[in-house]
């Protein structure tokens, strides 16, 4: 195995790290930065931007600039960039690949295997996602760790006490509190809590907002409607909440941010700390209300937290110091920048598997609970939240009807009861049940969740054998043949939006054809449907995207109504059954 990077794909900036003889190191990139904003762009030519170039852009090109993508992750929206869609794993892949060109330059050797980070709190689908995107940016991901237990290793590797610590992760779009026990190398964590839309960016946007509402009232003049303005306004934002750490007042001052018909105007605008602390308290107060949940749920007394480890670029604000601190009644412990400790346990965690470091062990949990659901909407968890990974477990439901021959396993993730209020992680049938009065049939439904969280799910009938399993994957849904399509025709810079056209078209047709091929389908319908095929095929291999792109639609509203007719009351009733107690 040749050298392991550890990655922090963080929603503002990224940061990367190696491990040698026996410590992680910051790798930067080649301009000597120690972080790469997490920022893409795309020129007017459609060539690729990542990084500092991408933000330089930002000013002039707002519409073809992308931030905050991580927030997106897991799910099947997509970025619009002039006629172009792109998924989140793609737009993240693209930062990949610059961290990855960045770590080999700088180490002067092939990088090929990764340790990527990601909120605790992330799902399933979004851990799938983050491992497509290191696929597509041609990484081998070897493990996919949560950012505060990664932290916890920084921090907590050469130490030699026993300790129970408090890491504290408040990033730029994230945030995340973990409980962990480190003893005798063994870094178990016993909870963690988090909100995975809650993190720098928000406060940017409550004095954003207001700065937006005063200058109107005083001008007459809408910034929001703006673009050019608003990111302005936004950079400028930012900058004021860092020096807001260090000063208790700053100015906003930007020159030519709109014009009447009497001239220019100008945005003169003092901020002071506690007026800025005033607007983001809320927020903070919610991430102290869930450190406490953490440390609740983790069985110990706020008296034994012996070490609190702050991590991501909004814990330099005073006041989330201060809060935690006040919460906790200790210090916070310092020592590592943190904008770096996670890429460093990250780096760490690549030694671990390496076999580098000996006498570690890594215990994680599954932040939240997985199961099921059954009669009625409701949710029965097979896992339950803050379970030890790697781990499994099974319980036995039943029908709840005569002579039921199917199932439905409905998979979630989350901690309401009513099943809808929670993460859908995907569906699947099983058929061939023994034909019997309700209640009779024994189905059995096997949960377990590897090291890097990735869920596999069983149903078997144990009267007939007969089995379904499924591992969960992102909505992106791309089969590792797909994935290395990609990957062998470069999508990324010039020709990504082509690419995953060709292969969702193919997945497409592929989908149409099967359940034309099963089911009876009505004559002049299906000549509707082949004819379209057929054009699709001819094209597919031509670069007209928007071609491809009204095909594609028409075949999805012709895939849809084959769905709908492919409907039996057995597949309905199968999203109904019930759990034996």
């Amino acid at each position: 195995m040749g050298r392991v990077i550890g990655i922090d794909l963080g929603t503002t900036n990224s940061c990367c790290a190696y491990f040698d003889k026996g410590r992680a190191y910051i790798i930067p990139d080649i301009k000597g930065s120690r972080i790469t904003p997490s920022i893409v762009a795309f020129t007017d030519k459609n060539e690729v931007l990542v990084g500092d170039s991408a933000k330089n852009q930002f000013m002039i090109n707002p519409e073809k600039t992308i931030t905050g993508i991580k927030r997106k992750m897991g799910s099947a929206e997509k970025t619009l960039i002039g006629k172009k869609e792109f998924l989140p794993q793609v737009i993240s892949s693209y930062i990949l690949s610059k961290i990855k060109e960045d770590a080999q330059k700088y180490l002067g050797e092939k990088i090929s295997s990764a340790i990527i980070t990601v909120p605790a709190y992330f799902s399933d689908s979004q851990r799938q996602a983050t491992i497509e995107a290191g696929k597509l940016a041609g990484l081998n991901v070897l493990r996919i760790i949560n950012e505060p237990t990664a932290a916890s290793l920084a921090y907590g590797l050469n130490t030699t006490n026993n300790h129970n610590i408090v890491v504290y992760d408040l990033g730029g779009g994230t945030f995340d509190v973990s409980v962990l026990e480190i003893e005798n190398g063994v870094f178990e964590v016993k909870a963690t809590k988090g909100n995975n839309k809650l993190g720098g960016m928000d406060f940017d946007n409550r004095l954003k907002d207001l700065i937006i509402k005063e200058f109107g009232g005083d001008t007459g003049i809408d910034l929001s409607k703006d673009k050019l303005s608003i990111q302005k306004l936004t950079e400028e934002v930012e900058e004021a909440k860092k020096r807001l750490s260090s000063f208790e007042k700053v100015e906003i001052n930007i020159p030519f941010i709109s014009a009447t018909e009497k001239g220019p105007v100008h945005l003169n605008f003092e901020v002071t700390r506690d007026m800025f602390e005033a607007l983001i308290e809320d927020y903070i107060d919610e991430t102290i209300q869930l450190t406490k949940d953490a440390i609740l749920d983790a069985k110990i007394e706020i008296e034994a937290v012996d070490k609190i480890i702050l991590v991501g670029g909004s814990t330099k604000i005073p006041l989330v110091r201060k809060k935690i601190e006040d919460c906790l009644g200790k210090k916070v412990f310092a020592g590592i920048n943190p904008d770096e400790v996670v890429a460093m346990g990250a780096a760490i965690q690549g030694g671990i598997i390496k076999g580098e470091i000996s006498g570690v062990v890594l215990v994680d949990v599954t932040p939240l609970s997985l199961g099921i659901e059954i009669d009625g909407g409701l949710f029965i968890p097979i896992i339950e939240r803050n379970s030890s990974i790697p781990t499994e477990a099974t319980k036995i439901f039943t029908t709840i009807s005569d002579d039921q021959e199917d199932v439905e396993i409905h998979i979630l993730q989350g901690e309401n009861k009513d099943a809808k209020d929670n993460i859908s992680l995907g569906k699947f049938i099983l058929s061939g049940i023994r034909k019997a009065k309700k209640g009779v049939p024994r189905i059995e439904v096997c949960f377990d969740i590897n090291v890097d969280s990735i869920v596999n799910v069983r149903a078997k009938d144990l009267d007939t054998g007969e089995t379904q399993k499924i591992t969960i994957n992102s909505n992106l849904n791309l089969s590792e043949d797909e994935i290395n399509i990609l990957i062998s025709e470069k999508i990324p810079h010039k020709k990504n939006d082509f690419n995953l056209l060709r292969v969702e078209a193919r997945k497409l047709v592929a989908k149409i054809e099967d359940i034309l091929r099963e089911k009876t389908v009505d004559c002049e319908l299906k000549n509707q449907i082949e004819e379209k095929i057929i054009d699709i095929n001819k094209i597919i291999d031509e670069k007209d995207t928007d071609r491809i792109e009204d095909n594609i639609r028409v075949l999805k509203d012709f895939y849809e109504e084959l769905l709908m007719l492919d409907k039996n009351p057995e597949e309905i009733f199968a999203e109904e059954f019930c759990v034996i107690n």
